[in-house]
């Protein structure tokens, strides 16, 4: 039986602030990559979401991003990658401590908003994630977005990798992500985006805005937990992936 993981950006709130439904997400998902306090998180609420997540058997990562409250971590910053490099290890520490503090540990990274797309596409931002994993710990995998740099870089430097596709946002006609803002970034159809996952998850490949499949292997999928329809979306892809006969299953132990 064909077995895919299902993962959700989560703990993205800040202080009094927060932002989707971690606890609904929770019930849904198989792998949660929590906010390490850069682009949103903070001590609290990542504390509590290991917490949460280690009595749902939903395993946890690591989600480093740029430091960017303000701009949720969805804006290009100027950092050398050398800078990269340290702020993402910085972020794997924070995460390996609140969640030892909870009684679990994290089994994974992955790259937030705009440096995530940056690795996309830049192989040397990639590899300084890369150096910034390996030096912090080697065991950890990498989730890497499908068919970018961030998967060769992987491969290369002896990384575990696990290459994901996104349930809600569109691809361009090279396979990587539409970028926010342009036509057909965001897939609004819970249906929709559950219906494509499938289809993308049968194929081993990614379907661009104009129908081409872009080989790749699919390890997990991603539905952003941000957005007002984030939950119900999860539910449909999960729904759809299990009702085709592939099972959903975390690509790491919890």
């Amino acid at each position: 039986m064909a077995t895919v993981d299902l993962n959700s950006d989560i703990a993205e709130g800040f202080g009094a602030y927060t932002c989707g439904d971690d606890d609904a997400m929770l019930d849904i998902v198989t792998s949660a990559n929590v906010a390490c306090g850069f682009h949103a998180g903070d001590p609290e609420i990542m504390a509590h979401t290991f917490a949460r997540a280690k009595q749902r058997g939903v395993a946890v990562g690591a989600h480093p991003g740029f430091p960017d409250l303000w701009g949720f971590g969805r804006r290009p910053m100027p950092f050398s990658n050398g800078e990269i490099e340290r702020l993402v290890a910085y972020q794997i520490g924070a995460a390996q401590a609140l969640a030892a503090y909870a009684g679990t540990r994290i089994a994974y990274v992955k790259c937030h908003g705009a440096l995530g797309n940056l690795c996309e596409t830049e192989r040397a931002t990639a590899e300084a994630v890369g150096r910034a994993i390996r030096a912090v710990d080697a065991s950890l995998v990498w989730l890497t977005i499908a068919a970018g740099e961030q998967v060769r870089a992987a491969e290369t430097m002896g990384l575990a990798g696990v290459a994901e596709i996104f349930a809600d946002r569109g691809y361009s006609e090279e396979g990587h992500l539409i970028p926010r803002g342009k036509p057909g970034a965001m897939i609004l159809d819970p249906d929709g985006a559950a219906a494509r996952v499938v289809a993308m998850v049968k194929a081993g490949a990614i379907i661009t805005a104009n129908g081409r499949h872009v080989p790749t292997a699919i390890g997990s999928v991603c539905v952003h937990g941000d957005s007002p329809h984030a939950v119900e979306s999860a539910r449909r892809v999960r729904g759809a992936l299990e009702n085709a006969g592939i099972a959903v299953r975390a690509f790491a132990s919890a």
